[in-house]
């Protein structure tokens, strides 16, 4: 049977969504699953582990781990790895697994294939599948290797209910800290903005915008319904949104239930950023615009007319 390890994806205390996804695919394949928990103060999360679909529970719980260090992080995968004799170890996609990834690969002499959207197995061969040149053309990848670190796109698989596991809590060895590099304070958006990653809704402005004032229209409404505010490369380009804040190949990929693009025509390289949303609405003027093209609901209109009747509608309904 193959056995997959996943790496959970903890924010400050919380297990986020991501970490089931991954263990529900898993499952579906048939593998014996487990999952590795690195950090401090996590030790109450071995149920939640167990409940989103791991067997084994490898958990790293240390003062030394509370901030984030690639090396000692790394260590504890490969560990775990080790001990569960796993065919595949699994990360999300965020900034802790594309940091990591590469050097679990290193330690274990892996294949490491990133921004995989599916994976198969043909009896013991593995093969991935991924995107490539900003989702032109999509790729199918033997794995050649005994062992493969995959780094998985976000919103590529979906929590199925029914899939817990059981709870078999194994402790693992706290690494030495990496004395090269020490991580002395982690500063996080001093905005308050909803982290994209972690959104459900997702509201990205785009060149449509024009200037600050259109800006600060379309945030009103992402402020409206919760939402987490993007933006495409162009109102980054212009000083208007900052870099952490786009949506795209050189930005971040977001997968939410709901991503409204307001005034972005929707080049391939903002596409490749919230294609694997759950549904796509889009707001522009342009009705060729591509956006158009990966849109379940489209609105051909002036941003500057159409998004202060969205407002009021909201209004209405929350009424």
């Amino acid at each position: 049977m193959v056995k997959i390890l996943v790496i959970a994806d903890i924010k400050e205390g919380v297990l986020k969504g991501s970490t089931a996804e991954l263990l529900s695919k898993a499952k579906e394949l048939g593998a014996q699953t487990a999952v590795a928990a690195i950090g401090y103060g996590i030790e109450p999360l071995a149920q939640a582990l167990a409940d989103a679909g791991s067997d084994t529970q490898y958990i790293a719980d240390d003062s030394s781990l509370e901030l984030f260090s690639p090396g000692p992080y790394a260590d504890c995968v490969v560990q775990a790895a080790k001990l569960f004799e796993a065919d595949m170890i699994w990360f999300g996609f965020s900034e802790t697994g594309k940091t990591v990834a590469p050097r679990v690969a290193a330690s274990l002499d892996a294949a490491c294939a990133t921004e995989i959207t599916d994976v198969t197995l043909e009896g013991e061969q593995i093969q991935v599948i991924r995107p490539a040149i900003a989702g032109k053309v999509i790729q199918r990848i033997k794995v050649n290797t005994k062992i493969l670190v995959a780094l998985v796109r976000a919103g590529a698989f979906e929590a199925s209910s029914g899939m817990a596991g059981t709870q078999n809590v194994l402790p693992l060895s706290i690494p030495a800290p990496d004395l090269r590099a020490v991580i002395k304070e982690i500063v996080l958006d001093a905005s308050g903005d909803i982290d994209l990653a972690d959104a459900d809704i997702v509201i990205s402005v785009g060149r449509g915008a024009k200037d600050q004032a259109g800006v600060d229209l379309v945030k009103d409404l992402a402020m409206d319904l919760a939402a987490g505010f993007g933006s495409s490369r162009a109102m980054v380009d212009g000083g208007f949104m900052a870099h952490n804040k786009q949506v795209g190949q050189t930005g971040k990929i977001v997968a939410p239930s709901l991503y409204v693009a307001i005034g972005i025509s929707g080049a391939i390289q903002h596409l490749a950023g919230m294609t694997g949303s759950k549904t796509i609405l889009a707001v522009n003027k342009d009705p060729e615009a591509p956006i158009f093209n990966v849109a379940d609901y489209g609105i051909v209109g002036d941003l500057f007319e159409v998004v202060p009747i969205l407002r009021e509608e909201i209004k209405k309904i929350r009424a």
